[in-house]
């Protein structure tokens, strides 16, 4: 049964009458077209390539290869196929990969960036898996008492009472949200495990449970989407930004990986069950490269604030057993589960790119054979800040950088850094509050 044919029974086998044809942007948020179930097949599906060039305030790099502005060719995954819980009329959504007019994965998609990495495992035999844990915070929405707050404002002072570190009553004094975001992410067959608070006041985390890159990647870029339609719906609204208030934690995007083999074995750990060479070269490649790649885990101007708050954040490249002040914890688990967790990105990252971003610094230093720093015991936050402080300090890093470059993509480095440098110029032409009241009549 060709792909089409797959495609057709899945909906008619659901009475679905609507399809979202969605692909994740840049920034990890969902475009594309909606098309009636009936109409699926029967015509070619297109959306201008420039998609992947549009910064988050909606401008434009466009770049004289796509001086025309040319459409790009959807092609639905069948495996993507899911239904949209929270639509009027029965709606599916499929995730669409995008090919050029030579047939060719559109390079600059971020989807088709991760799946490039992955295939640089596939050829050794490897097959990456993650775990993702996603923090957030609730905030009241526009229409409430507090209306008039800025969602840092909102986080810091209408949601206070729920401001109890891995507190389980605040779970359930907002049950019914969870309770309907967990039927939405069912129904999405979304794989989401615990749920916890988190440090900051209204500040949550979401666990989900270990699997494929590609798909993971695909769970968290629904999930976003899923649970801002449903704080919506409970008269609250949803932010993944990476430091939202001035006195409270930041919000990560901590991703868990190993790398197992043909036979199903986790190759971190060797016959004995002691951490293998894979798993130091693995180490060796996130502490040589994550820092160049550091744009992928921090995109945005906002999300270098977190770094300078020096707890539950990193603020270096070190690695330790069980310790949450370094950026690579290695989790204590048994030898099948040896894994790393990178507490490096924020949750306002892409969710394609970051975990291609990680696999990639990886799966470079196995292949380098690079040998990790001995591992930290005691605070990490003692040890000297060595990460890039700003977003241009990370923009020139990985642009200059010819291994990430041939390994992701080198028109996606390009257009992705380019993007970049638009939303950081708007960022600049922005005077911020403090220089009004500090600087304006005091300089």
């Amino acid at each position: 049964m060709n792909q089409t044919s797959k495609f057709r029974e899945w909906l008619d086998e659901r009475n679905v009458e609507s399809v979202e044809m969605i692909v994740s942007d840049i920034a990890g948020i969902a475009r594309g077209k909606v098309q009636p179930a009936a109409q699926v097949g029967s015509k070619d599906i297109k959306l201008p390539i420039a998609i992947f060039s549009q910064s988050i305030n909606s401008d434009f790099y466009m770049p004289k290869e796509n001086i025309e502005d040319r459409d790009m060719n959807l092609r639905p995954d069948v495996e993507t196929l899911r239904l949209v819980p929270w639509a009027i009329e029965p709606t599916a959504s499929a995730i669409m990969d995008c090919y050029d007019t030579s047939g060719q994965l559109v390079e600059t998609s971020p989807r088709a960036v991760l799946k490039r990495v992955v295939e640089r495992f596939a050829e050794r035999g490897w097959t990456p898996i993650v775990a993702p844990e996603v923090e957030f915070y609730l905030t009241k929405a526009p229409g409430s008492a507090t209306d008039e707050a800025e969602p840092g404002d909102a986080v810091e002072a209408q949601l206070n009472d729920l401001a109890d570190p891995y507190g389980i009553d605040g779970l359930h004094d907002l049950g019914d949200f969870f309770e309907q975001l967990s039927e939405h992410c069912r129904v999405q067959d979304i794989p989401v495990g615990a749920v916890s608070q988190e440090l900051g006041p209204a500040q949550f985390e979401v666990n989900f449970e270990h699997g494929p890159a590609v798909r993971l990647a695909d769970d968290v870029f629904h999930f976003k989407r899923t649970i801002k339609r449903v704080a919506i719906a409970h008269g609250m609204r949803v932010t993944f930004l990476a430091k939202p208030s001035v006195d409270g934690p930041g919000s990560s995007m901590h991703i868990h990986q190993s790398v197992y083999d043909g036979r199903n074995e986790n190759i971190f750990s060797d016959s004995e069950g002691e951490p293998s060479k894979l798993f130091e070269f693995y180490l060796g490649g996130l502490q040589e490269y994550m820092k160049s790649a550091l744009l992928l885990f921090a995109p945005y101007a906002n999300s270098y604030r977190r770094f300078l708050s020096f707890y539950s954040s990193p603020v270096n490249l070190e690695w330790g057993l069980d310790n949450r002040t370094v950026g690579l914890r290695v989790p204590r688990s048994d030898a099948d589960a040896r894994r790393v967790e990178n507490r490096l990105a924020g949750s306002d990252v892409n969710p394609y790119l970051a975990i291609a971003g990680t696999l990639a610094c990886g799966y470079l230093g196995m292949t380098r054979e690079l040998t990790p720093r001995p591992s930290v015991e005691g605070s990490a936050y003692e040890l000297p800040f060595a990460l890039h402080r700003h977003l241009y300090e990370a923009l020139d890093a990985l642009r200059a950088n010819s291994e990430l470059r041939e390994i992701l993509g080198d028109d996606f480095v390009t257009q992705y850094c380019a993007v970049k440098e638009l939303e950081y110029r708007e960022f600049q032409r922005h005077i911020s509050e403090w220089e009004r009241s500090e600087l304006m009549f005091s300089v």
